[in-house]
Order: structure tokens, then sequence, then C-alpha cells
């Protein structure tokens, strides 16, 4: 998942960015409503992390109200030092989607991410489920016929990126801009490379394949309705 964290204390901006990093985010940042308006407009986010006060507006909901007005979804999560119930009613009211008072810890910062990702798929049980595929989202773990399948940050949200999208193509391009950052340097075909990596731990000596390529246009996890090959057959 990508992730825009808008922030201008360098310490926490540093904190937050490699805490995210380390779990397999790929992150963006800003230190300025500009330079955050520029990157929201611009690039599809999972989620934005915005802090309330920030240089160049008046107050971070003026920039947020003014994203909503113009048909932005993306969701926001809110940072602020002001612990005041009606400070928490104004940043949610401002079309926040969520409010974090400082200091936080970061295991509930995660699990708030996790949450707005998931609501953005519709998606309210932690469990992703395909065929005897099993994806924790909150402890971040997988399973396939109860066997657990030891995987990479960036193998995982690469997994957890199709199980969001189960029985559906995403293009490369799709999964370029939702899992790497604005300062990554690999070429596109890396995408492919990962599938490939991700087949041979998911899918190896087991049945049935469930990570699926269509030609020319990208990647799929298999749908319930889209039964094996071999069943098609006897059918």
């Amino acid at each position: 998942m990508r992730i825009l964290i808008v922030e201008d204390i360098p310490q926490i901006l540093r904190v937050v960015r490699q805490g995210l990093e380390e779990e397999g985010f790929a992150v963006d940042t800003a230190i300025d409503a500009d330079e955050a308006d520029v990157k929201c407009r611009t690039t599809s986010y999972d989620v934005i992390i915005l802090d309330r006060m920030i240089p160049k507006v008046d107050d971070a909901m003026t920039l947020l109200r003014k994203w909503r007005a113009s048909g932005i979804t993306t969701h926001v999560l809110m940072l602020t030092a002001k612990t005041q119930i009606q400070d928490k009613v104004a940043g949610l009211d401002s079309g926040a989607d969520d409010y974090l008072t400082k200091p936080f810890e970061f295991a509930e910062l995660l699990a708030r991410i996790r949450a707005l990702v998931r609501r953005t798929h519709q998606q309210k049980d932690p469990i992703l489920r395909c065929y005897d595929l099993e994806i924790d989202t909150a402890a971040r773990t997988v399973r396939r016929s109860g066997q657990v399948i030891h995987l990479t940050p960036r193998e995982y949200a690469l997994l957890e990126f199709l199980a969001f999208h189960r029985g559906k193509v995403v293009t490369r391009s799709m999964i370029w801009e939702h899992l790497y950052d604005e300062y990554d340097e690999n070429t596109s075909n890396v995408v492919d490379v990962y599938i490939r990596y991700l087949r041979n731990k998911v899918d190896k000596n087991f049945e049935p394949p469930l990570i699926l390529t269509r030609w020319g246009e990208g990647y799929m996890l298999r749908a319930e309705d889209d039964p094996p090959a071999a069943q098609k057959k006897a059918e």
C-alpha cells in the first residue's frame, strides 16, 4: 500500500516513514500544504497521514476540505497535539476518516492504517481468504493449507494487494503505483520478478495455482467462481 505522510517535524517524519517502510509500505512525504496538495492530486494513495499544523496553510483542515470538495476520496488519518473533543470533532467534520493525537504508539498508528485500508476495500474481517490461502492483515502473516508461508515485506505487500482485488485483473502500472514510492529507483519490470517470487512460495507444490496471468492485461488472484483447469475439464 502507498502512503503519503504530511509532517513538517523532521524527527516525527523520519520515525514514521522508517517504521512504515519496515512494514512494507511504500511511503511518500510532504513537509507543507503546497507539496502535499500537488502529490495528493497527482498520485493515487491508499492513506494520507496529515498533521493538522503544517506550513503554508492556517490549518490542515482547510486543505482537507478543499480535497473533499474537489472529489478526492483518499482516506485521511489526521494527527494533532490537540486533545480536546471539539478539536477531534472539527477534524472529523472537515473530512478526516480517523484522528490520532500525539504522542501515539506506532502500533496504534499501524492498526488504524490497516483499518482504513480494509475500509477502502469494504473488508471488515482482517483475514483475507482465497481457497486454502489465509492472509492475516493484522499480523501480516500468510498460510496455505495451514502451512506458514514466509514472505518479505515487499512480497507480502504484493500478495495483499492482489487479495484486496481478488477476481479482478490488476495491471503492472496499478501495482507499481501502489507498491513503490517516489524514491524507488527500480524499473517497472520488477513487478514481474516479484510475481515470480510469490508463485514460488504461494503456488509451488500447491493446487490449484492462485496467482494467474492475464496476458496483455496483468495479474489476478483466482476468484471463487474461477475453478481450476482440471475441474473445468471434468465438467
